[in-house]
């Protein structure tokens, strides 16, 4: 899952980031509502976690512009306001969830995890495939009731190609969702984490390298 997370309290933000890393996620950082809108025109995010008071460009032009573009961006608007009429009126912009600081970063990995579910055809909770069981909730992978355990970047990987449900996943599109902005897409980070996830999930192989495509499950 790609997130952008959009918030001028740096401290905040980056502890934001951080946290949703190791929820392996792909996550990028903005600090203004203008580098808000330069990034969502570019990246494909399944959420956007928004603060609603922004320099440069307020929050809800961001989300209104996120709902012009018919983006299936999802967005989680963020204020220091516990104010029933203005979580009414975030709602009615276009957001899809709201949360009021502060908050529970748990209830905030649960949130934006429930909003990436939306961004794409409804799945199990909990995915299978090929002898893999694999629960995003609580990070946890099996294969043939055995455990494993993945580093943050491994498991955005399996998740991506087990959600997939057979379909190639290009390296590009890896790349896309198990990475933030900073990744060199000339570099071969793909492939190497391929190939570690392969060994960690053991005998027979069930990554299949389809030439000139990518992978799949």
């Amino acid at each position: 899952m790609r997130v952008l997370v959009v918030e001028d309290e740096q401290l905040l933000a980056d502890a934001v980031a951080t946290g949703l890393r190791r929820e392996a996620m792909a996550v990028d950082v903005v600090y203004d509502g203008a580098a808000a809108l330069e990034r969502v025109e570019v990246n494909d995010y399944d959420v956007v976690v928004l603060d609603r008071d922004l320099p440069l460009v307020h929050g809800d032009d961001v989300c209104r512009r996120i709902v012009e573009l018919g983006l299936s961006t999802r967005v989680l608007m963020l204020t220091a306001s516990g104010d029933v009429s203005d979580r009414v009126e975030g709602l009615e912009l276009g957001a899809d969830d709201y949360l009021p600081k502060p908050f529970a970063f748990k209830e905030l990995v649960a949130r934006v995890r429930a909003l990436g579910r939306r961004t794409t055809a409804p799945l199990p909770p909990v995915l299978e495939r090929a002898g893999i069981r694999l629960d995003p909730n609580r990070r946890e992978v099996f294969r043939d009731g055995r455990q494993i355990q993945l580093a943050p970047k491994e498991f955005a990987v399996l998740e991506v190609l087990m959600r997939s449900e057979g379909t190639v996943v290009s390296a590009e599109q890896l790349l896309e969702k198990a990475w933030d902005e900073n990744a060199d897409p000339f570099t071969n980070v793909v492939r190497v984490t391929v190939m570690t996830l392969r060994r960690k999930l053991g005998e027979p192989p069930v990554i299949v390298t389809v030439p000139g495509s990518g992978y799949r499950i």
